[in-house]
């Protein structure tokens, strides 16, 4: 209550102005913030993209945090189509469920899907905080797979359910590197390993980089991209996944007026999946 009293009371949170999401050329800033960007690429922040709508202000956020981060997502230009890892067309760029498309690449095998796309942002943010040793994520078995163990030339050995850890390559700390452990990670994690994390937040606490996930097979995972709230209370959201098969990282959208989602049910609807109850909120 504390957390909601405080949103409440907010009246210098950020809010974008229209106009500004035009696409262009990646700023400096942009790039070191988001590494894999191409400087010929053309982008649109989040932020900038969605103001929150009349009488909403997005909640306060500290500026080196993952939420933080994530208001400056990257966007290709609008109408820009969701496309799966071989380059085919999963979702038209008008399509109503669709609000945006990341510029993030998804690779070319079939492994960056809701959970992974997940984990590929959070990693990303610590990669670009300069918090490497940080980057750690749970295989299903449970089994904690570390950037740094693999940055170290040590290499996961498999066999059923056991991981054994093991030296199997030489020591290597580039981004070449780093996608191939998160390749490591997509392959075996999952829904049902993000379920099993620990932080769960109440749904007064919901804040920018949580996420909700119904573990399975198959499962899904969606992301809270950013939250606003008005003097009433209401909470809204922006919300973000991959799918299956692995595709573009997207902002969703309710088919209605505006990309923003409520957040005052019982439950959370989304355009692809069935609704995500309070208890499937989650936070790395």
């Amino acid at each position: 209550m504390r957390f909601l009293l405080s949103l409440l009371l907010l009246s210098t949170a950020v809010q974008a102005e229209p106009g500004d999401a035009a696409p262009r050329a990646p700023s400096r800033e942009e790039l070191a913030r988001y590494p894999w960007l191409a400087k010929d690429v053309k982008v649109r922040p989040l932020e900038a993209t969605f103001p929150a709508p009349p009488g909403y202000t997005r909640v306060a956020v500290e500026p080196s945090t993952f939420g933080a981060w994530l208001r400056g997502l990257p966007l290709r230009p609008e109408g820009t189509p969701v496309r799966d890892f071989q380059g085919g067309q999963v979702l038209a760029g008008d399509d109503s469920r669709l609000a945006a498309v990341a510029e993030l690449e998804v690779g070319t095998a079939n492994l960056q899907q809701c959970a992974d796309s997940i984990i590929r942002l959070h990693a990303e943010w610590l990669w670009a905080q300069g918090q490497k040793e940080r980057i750690a994520y749970r295989f299903t078995s449970g089994d904690l797979a570390s950037w740094t163990r693999y940055a170290a030339g040590e290499r996961a050995k498999i066999s059923g359910s056991k991981v054994k850890w093991v030296r199997g390559a030489n020591a290597d700390s580039s981004r070449a590197a780093f996608r191939s452990y998160l390749d490591l990670v997509f392959t075996y994690a999952g829904t049902l390993s993000l379920q099993a994390e620990k932080k769960r937040p109440s749904r007064e606490d919901v804040r920018p980089g949580d996420f909700f996930v119904l573990g399975g097979s198959p499962g899904h995972a969606v992301l809270v991209l950013d939250v606003a709230v008005n003097a009433e209370g209401k909470r809204l959201a922006l919300l973000g996944q991959g799918f299956i098969p692995a595709q573009d990282f997207q902002v969703l959208s309710p088919a209605q007026d505006g990309p923003w989602f409520s957040l005052d049910g019982e439950e959370v609807a989304t355009p692809f999946w069935k609704p995500f109850p309070w208890s499937s909120l989650r936070r790395l």
